[in-house]
């Protein structure tokens, strides 16, 4: 077999870049930081390509690969990103799949098949498939956003396999491109068929001829080597090629690693969708015992079997995480999670009811709860989903890392290995969680290695070599999910001996001769302690920065290292990260693209070699932060927690040090001064910020779209509407809640404030505002002021402190200013107790009055669409929020809208307007617009209700005026009309 090499001369590349930009319509590059961006996937690995290629078609593919063998060039196909073993890594031109190519080309529910392009996302399948009661079966946690190209490359599984089985059993059919420009389908292959091909001849003859001699020399073998278990993922599926597989080419290449071929489209099978589902969890004395009694549970036909152990609770307890959902849990240390699936809930329930019967009557049954509430069952779910999100990174603990995180046993053999496998642990020191899927004798672990010092990384070796040993002598696999790749590849040889390891060569050989396909993964593979991301070799560099980065150990370095790769940003159908992924499709513009950036950026500061050396001024960095819209969505909805908006905001601190900002840096950024001149003479700013030829040069000389409309300033500030107010303080003897008089809602809407003050005095608390002229700073972060928005933070802890320090809570109506006092205000005084009290004594209106036993909101019988501020959802929560709507009777649809794109100043800056709409446009504005005329809109963001207000004919409500709308009803309908107050 052809070398392989690390390396590509840097003239070659660019001769190579040229050439494809001549002869492709797609995305040719080959710049450093594209470079940087895909220098790993979700594994221990790094291995920077020598460029990217993101195809719009087809054509583009089979154009790539004529000119990459041209050039001589390796090549990778790749999807989600989302591998765990290193195989979406390599010095090869890497293709990116999931930008363009990510349609469902056909669905037939008939013949229950589906025709999908290789990046469609398998939840864009799923979903069309659902409508038909169909589904495709394999279902891994990342079934959001993973691409089917790389299930197919991985032989992906996931939770419901145990009645779908593996990808590998779910594809029909598969069009594949060789490196050596063979472009056929492939599929299952009669004996009459597969000698008309070797007949006809040419290269398809030589391959197939090829496959048929490596069956018969290698049948027996292959029999009495392979696993019979469910989750046997590991190798290549030569089994597939047998003759009572029916010679079955796609589905042996499924699980390749794109090491053999590229796949163009892919013909698949869809099986029934059970429309109800209920869920068991057993509750045993430990995971061990659990294990034992797999075998028994699978009598009874689950569509799902989950188990986890008591370190994977223990952990989510120390992160705070789903309190409510562990709190549903049944007694025990260790617990099964079994589903069930009917056409009906009472059929399902049946099922499941069923079980617990049997159980009862068994000697020591374990503790049992049907779940039978949707709410409930979610919240469950999402216990086992969080096993990754839960062990990546505990305070006060090693992080912990995959290399040997899905070794699968036959099911009846789950529980014995568990305890052998904790032996082992123990032994090496290593601590982790157990969990996974149980039904189908896969164990999911991270696990605590030390990848960064010599003796460390031997252990590693050592330990994995060790498991491996443990794990075939339960005659299991190495992988029973996540593939081989770098990761388990070099042990392949413990698992399959070395006649069936040459049998691999042999198969790979055929497809790819030159040995160009995602060379040293799987066959003739990179060493498993090579290519490390860490390595001995790893010294960050330690980097004075101005927020604290407390979670992680005060070091930004390691904050880089917080994403693990699993790409829930890159997902596009829920939640509020990552919007300007959703917009784009772009990796660079995902959190996990960003967050590789900034690793790539520090591993610069120390690698001469490394694609990015300019440290904090590193152009592609900006690039990517740049469309960063600071939502927090990050904060809340990644797993691991990762907080772009504070590293964008560092970022921008440095990056800018000495240099000047765009001018809409100042204009924005500066908003809390402006607004305080503008208070001065109101109706003068606005006639020039209104007045169309004047507007246009305002807004050029801001940095500001021309497409946006400038905010009118109120004639009067709430601030001065308050101090002129006779007879306040009102409700002196009531309790006293300091009202915050944000910047955008005291000189833009006071009347937003106005009627918290009225909604809260009805309530009977004491009002207070603030005196001092007060900013939280929150325009500054996203420009990297730092400096300036810490001196404004040192004066508000000065100026509210008396109060706080009283116990007076802090109520305030901008999300993101009570997010600043949240979030901010911590991460940049950590060690501040007036920081530490102020952040916990500050609430949403919403979030105060849900907190209040004896408040009772009025009634207001009417319609609302409501959307959620991104820093709303992502810092503050918004049970709050939803228990009062729901507590005044109305009648709402929480739209799950994301981001509304306008995120502050981010779309009003000129370079960002039409990103800011593609953004508003997903879901939030459509919905707006298809509202009834006498549906209220309620969100509580200055940024959305400007957004909804530009870009509809409506507007939107803030929940003070929405309280106060129902106060006002309300007194109307006993005592008559109740004034209303004209701003």
């Amino acid at each position: 077999m052809a070398s392989r090499t690390n390396d590509f001369p840097p003239a070659a590349a660019e001769t190579l870049a040229t050439d494809l930009r001549q002869r492709i319509q797609g995305e040719v590059r080959f710049d450093h930081g594209s470079r940087a961006l895909y220098a790993t996937d979700g594994s221990n690995y790094r291995q920077v390509p020598i460029g990217v290629v993101v195809p719009q078609n087809r054509e583009d593919i089979i154009e790539t690969m004529a000119v990459c063998r041209e050039h001589q060039a390796p090549v990778l196909a790749r999807g989600g990103g989302t591998s765990l073993a290193g195989q979406c890594c390599n010095t090869a031109v890497i293709m990116d799949m999931s930008k363009y190519l990510r349609q469902v080309l056909e669905l037939d529910p008939e013949h229950r098949r589906a025709r999908v392009e290789p990046g469609c996302v398998l939840d864009d399948l799923r979903d069309e498939a659902e409508q038909h009661h169909l589904t495709f079966g394999p279902d891994p946690s990342t079934h959001d956003h993973n691409s089917l190209g790389g299930m197919i490359g991985n032989n992906s599984c996931g939770v419901h396999s145990i009645m779908a089985g593996r990808t590998a059993d779910n594809v029909n059919a598969l069009e594949i491109l060789t490196y050596d420009g063979l472009r056929l389908w492939v599929g299952p292959t009669s004996e009459e068929k597969l000698e008309q091909i070797i007949r006809t001849g040419g290269r398809q003859g030589e391959i197939y001829s090829g496959l048929k001699a490596i069956r018969d020399k290698y049948a027996d073998l292959i029999r009495q080597r392979y696993p019979k278990i469910p989750r046997r993922v590991s190798g290549y599926n030569l089994d597939e090629l047998l003759p009572e597989n029916g010679f079955n080419v796609a589905r042996a290449l499924v699980g390749t690693e794109g090491t053999c071929v590229t796949v163009l489209q892919a013909d698949l099978c869809l099986i029934p969708s059970p429309p109800s589902r209920t869920v068991v969890v057993l509750g045993y004395p430990d995971v061990y015992t659990a294990g034992d009694h797999i075998p028994q549970i699978l009598d009874y036909a689950p569509i799902g079997l989950e188990g986890m152990d008591n370190l994977l609770l223990k952990y989510m307890k120390k992160e705070h995480m789903y309190p409510k959902g562990r709190a549903l849990l049944p007694e025990g240390g260790g617990w099964l999670l079994v589903e069930f699936g009917g056409e009906t809930k009472a059929e399902a329930d049946e099922k499941a009811k069923r079980l617990m019967q049997a159980l009862k009557q068994s000697d020591n049954p374990p503790n049992m709860k049907l779940f039978d509430d949707p709410e409930e069952e979610e919240r469950i779910w999402k216990i086992r989903k969080a096993g990754l999100g839960a062990t990546a990174h505990l305070r006060g603990e090693e992080d912990t890392w995959p290399g040997w995180e899905d070794a699968a046993v036959s099911p009846e053999k789950v529980g014995p290995y568990l305890r052998d496998f904790r032996q082992l642990l123990k032994r090496y020191h290593y601590d982790c969680s157990l969990y996974g899927h149980f039904g189908d004798g896969c164990i999911h672990v991270r696990i605590d290695f030390d990848l960064i010092t010599k003796e460390g990384i031997k252990n590693f070796k050592a330990f994995t070599h060790d498991a491996a040993e443990l794990v075939l002598s339960y005659g299991g696999s190495l992988s029973g999910e996540h593939g081989d790749g770098q990761a388990r590849a070099d042990l392949l040889p413990k698992m399959y001996g070395e006649e069936l390891i040459q049998a691999f060569r042999e198969f790979k050989i055929l497809w790819d001769p030159l040995n160009r396909m995602n060379p040293g993964k799987v066959v003739d593979p990179y060493p498993r302690d090579s290519n490390l991301r860490l390595g001995a070799d790893f010294r960050p560099p330690t980097l004075k920065t101005v927020f604290a980065f407390s979670e992680d150990d005060g070091s930004f370095s390691k904050a880089s290292l917080r994403c693990v790769g699993v790409g829930e940003c890159r997902r596009n159908h829920q939640g509020v990260m990552c919007p300007s992924y959703m917009a784009t499709k772009e990796e660079m513009h995902s959190t996990r693209g960003r967050a590789r950036l900034l690793y790539e950026m520090i591993y610069g500061m120390t690698h001469e070699d490394a694609p990015l050396t300019a440290g904090w001024k590193s152009k592609a960095v900006y690039d990517s932060l740049d469309l960063c819209l600071s939502c927090k969505g990050c904060l809340s909805d990644c797993p691991v927690d990762v907080d772009m908006a504070t590293y964008k905001a560092e970022f921008n601190y440095h990056h800018f040090q000495g240099r000047l900002r765009p001018r809409v840096a100042y204009s924005m950024g500066g908003i809390y001064e402006a607004s305080r001149l503008a208070a001065l003479a109101p109706w003068a700013v606005n006639f020039f910020s209104q007045t169309p030829v004047f507007s246009h040069v305002v807004k050029f000389a801001a940095g500001i779209a021309q497409e946006r409309r400038l905010p009118r300033f109120a004639p009067q500030t709430f601030k001065r509407w308050y101090q002129q107010r006779p007879h306040r303080p009102r409700n002196s003897g009531g309790h006293k809640v300091l009202l915050w008089p944000d910047t955008f809602n005291n000189h833009l809407h006071p009347e937003i404030l106005v009627a918290a003050v009225e909604v809260l005095e009805a309530g009977g608390f004491q009002v207070i505002v603030p005196t001092p002229a007060l900013c939280c700073g929150r325009p500054l972060y996203a420009w990297g002021m730092l400096d300036k928005a810490k001196k404004r933070l040192t004066h508000l802890l000065d100026a509210l402190t008396p109060e706080v320090s009283q116990g007076v809570p802090i109520v305030g109506l901008e999300p993101s200013c009570v997010a600043a006092f949240r979030d901010e205000l911590i991460k940049l005084f950590p060690k501040d107790d007036r920081a530490r009290r102020i952040s916990q004594q500050t609430f949403m209106l919403g979030e105060f009055l849900a907190q209040q036993k004896n408040y009772e909101p009025p009634l207001l019988h009417r319609k609302a669409v409501v959307h959620a501020h991104c820093h709303h959802h992502a810092v503050i929560g918004l049970e709050g929020e939803k228990q009062i709507l729901e507590r005044m009777g109305l009648q709402y649809h929480w739209l799950d809208s994301g981001c509304c794109g306008m995120a502050g100043p981010f779309g009003f800056e000129a370079d960002h307007y039409e990103l800011s709409l593609k953004i508003g446009e997903r879901v939030l504005l459509p919905a707006v617009r298809a509202a009834e005329k006498d549906t209220l809109i309620i969100t509580d963001g200055f940024a959305c209700q400007e957004q909804i207000t530009q870009t509809t004919d409506r507007s939107a409500l803030n929940l003070s005026q929405i309280l106060l709308m129902a106060l006002r009803e309300g007194q109307r309908g006993t005592r008559g009309a109740y004034p209303e107050r004209k701003w």
